[in-house]
């Protein structure tokens, strides 16, 4: 079991047997030291909660890296019945996520795409639920542009560490067509809304 991240914050309980197997991999992997400039738990939690109370079916990730958000997402995945498509340019990362997806039962649920995701996000299509972008702040207002048409209406797109890319931070709050608040201490997370 995953203790609280924060003070006051609930620790991390499992309703299943396959929850606690993903639990168990994503703590054994923190207390290896076995990741890649990961998600936080509470980040974590956050993608968990946000995609099993819309019922995501489709997730699209950009920035794979060792697999521990992948996992958090997964959590909701199981319940709602849905897929998690998600691109990584380190080959090495992405076999080290690759292997714990496997450890954690959820790889028929995930598909990686290895790669330039400038490149490999071209061939997807829509409708996509949520969006989780993670991957190198050079391109988020790439992924932006290129993804938000293929979001759903009432769709998400998270941004990990959006106050460190004041570009996409100008983009998402500056278009009438969506929605953004942050989340965390103010900086991690920008979730934002693709309006109806």
């Amino acid at each position: 079991m995953l203790g609280p991240n924060r003070v006051g914050e609930a620790p991390v309980r499992a309703a299943s047997e396959a929850e606690s197997r993903v639990l168990a991999v994503i703590e054994e992997a923190q207390k290896s030291g076995n990741i890649y400039r990961n998600v936080p738990v509470v980040d974590g939690r956050t993608l968990r909660l946000l995609a099993e109370c819309m019922g995501a079916q489709k997730v699209v990730e950009i920035g794979t890296s060792t697999g521990l958000s992948g996992m958090w997402l997964s959590l909701a995945l199981m319940r709602t019945g849905g897929k998690l498509v998600t691109f990584e340019n380190d080959p090495g990362r992405a076999a080290v996520a690759r292997a714990h997806f496997e450890r954690a039962g959820v790889d028929s649920l995930i598909t990686i795409v290895e790669g330039d995701a400038h490149q490999t996000i071209t061939t997807l299509e829509g409708p996509i639920d949520l969006v989780f972008i993670d991957g190198d702040k050079p391109g988020y207002s790439f992924y932006l542009t290129r993804l938000l048409p293929l979001v759903r209406p009432g769709g998400l797109i998270v941004a990990h560490n959006m106050n460190l890319v004041p570009s996409y931070a100008q983009a998402i709050t500056s278009d009438p067509g969506v929605e953004t608040i942050l989340a965390g201490d103010g900086r991690r997370l920008g979730i934002t809304l693709k309006k109806r």
